[in-house]
């Protein structure tokens, strides 16, 4: 099956929403490539960075259920890269 490359930005403006959004990461951990997060202290807020090698139906599946969590804006950029 083909797999495409995404970048799933995270930013977490409620602290309180820190364990559902590693809940439902780790469900999808077979597809993801790397993760960073850099907390931003002086304006309250976390940002994190997923690289994801998925079909189109697991990168939405994931991206819709993290974009149901109350507190966090998610945003996803594909690769023009196929595989």
């Amino acid at each position: 099956m083909e797999t495409r490359i995404a970048l799933i930005g995270i930013i977490i403006e409620d602290k309180m929403a820190i364990p559902k959004l590693n809940e439902t990461i780790h469900k999808y951990e077979q597809y993801i490539v790397g993760r960073m997060g850099i907390p931003y202290r002086e304006k309250g807020i976390s940002i994190i960075s997923i690289i994801i090698d998925a079909n189109n139906d697991v990168i939405n599946s994931l991206s819709g259920k993290l974009g149901m969590i109350k507190g966090i804006n998610v945003k996803i950029n594909y690769s023009k890269v196929n595989k």
